[in-house]
């Protein structure tokens, strides 16, 4: 499992508008990895829409921004395009970075495990180095404390 100070290889990613994120694309500026479980429902809409309407002040520190889910790109796509999302959202369609990360975990519900994404978050700095980690994401006031500690990082 990731933790603050371990240094992310480079990776990449198929994005819902048909490009590619590259890890590596983005040496030398801070950015930021959100996981949402899910396209389309109610908690990762949220948090993507609240995201998307953030873009500008994260541009405006320089950071990069990076949703991901196992979804396949064209669930994606049509989820970026129901809620005009303009963050990029990458398809972990094989699992490569949720499982290097550690948020793929056996979840519980009606006391049935399942194996699931968890919601979490992952400040990257400069140098590729997680500089902060939320684990178990509650949406609300979620976005405003990554930009705090965007600002912490600077």
């Amino acid at each position: 499992m990731a933790d603050v100070g371990d240094v992310l290889a480079d990776f990449e990613l198929p994005l819902h508008d048909g490009g590619t994120f590259r890890l590596a694309e983005h040496a030398g500026k801070p950015g930021v990895i959100f996981f949402y479980p899910k396209a389309d429902t109610p908690a990762c809409t949220q948090e993507a829409i609240d995201f998307s309407a953030a873009a500008a002040a994260f541009a405006a520190k320089g950071a990069w921004m990076l949703g991901v889910s196992r979804d396949p790109v064209k669930a994606n796509a049509k989820f970026a395009g129901k809620y005009t999302l303009t963050v990029p959202l990458g398809s972990d369609a094989e699992g490569g970075i949720s499982d290097t990360l550690g948020v793929w975990v056996e979840k519980s519900m009606y006391g049935k495990k399942y194996m699931g994404l968890d919601r979490a978050t992952f400040l990257v700095g400069p140098d590729h180095r997680i500089a902060a980690v939320w684990r178990k994401v509650k949406v609300a006031g979620h976005v405003g404390a990554v930009l705090a500690e965007l600002d912490r990082l600077a």
